[in-house]
């Protein structure tokens, strides 16, 4: 992902999440190096030579000494249930591995049953609370689940299809 990219980026986030990230986090974060990354599948356009390129989703993370802190990750909303955050998933343990870090860690709504979900399938585990973390409806706020993923000999070969 790059700067180039925030038009697309900021099409889908909004539509994916009630509290967004503003174009400002992802120009910020880019800006400071994180790693960030689009997942995009290539469709060949109908009578036309050329082909097309379909944002499906994105990440962008920190890395931190010996750890990778996912910051964001989405799917745009159509492409949910397909797959997509496995994707995601997969390449940031790759990038990770290839940074030598040993684990993953991530907040997650506690609300967001579905990606808990996703992410204990994939072998995160629950680690704590961070109470109030997340702006929530009527000036509420909502706690996130910390969870962490350690990367090891055994999971270099992890993947979830």
């Amino acid at each position: 992902m790059s700067v180039a990219d925030l038009d697309t980026v900021m099409a889908i986030e909004p539509r994916a999440y009630p509290y967004p990230w503003s174009r400002g986090n992802f120009t910020d974060s880019l800006a400071s190096g994180y790693l960030a990354w689009m997942l995009e599948a290539s469709t060949e356009a109908p009578r036309r030579a050329e082909r097309d390129t379909e944002c499906l989703g994105y990440y962008v993370a920190m890395l931190g000494f010996e750890e990778m802190h996912l910051l964001n990750i989405t799917v745009k909303p159509e492409a949910q249930g397909r797959g997509h955050a496995v994707s995601l998933l997969n390449h940031l343990a790759e990038r990770s591995r290839e940074a030598q870090v040993h684990s993953l860690w991530l907040e997650v709504r506690r609300s967001n049953a579905r990606a808990r979900a996703v992410y204990q399938r994939w072998g995160f585990a629950e680690m704590g609370v961070r109470r109030g973390y997340y702006p929530a409806a009527g000036g509420q706020r909502e706690d996130a689940v910390l969870m962490s993923w350690r990367l090891n000999q055994e999971s270099l070969g992890h993947a979830l299809d």
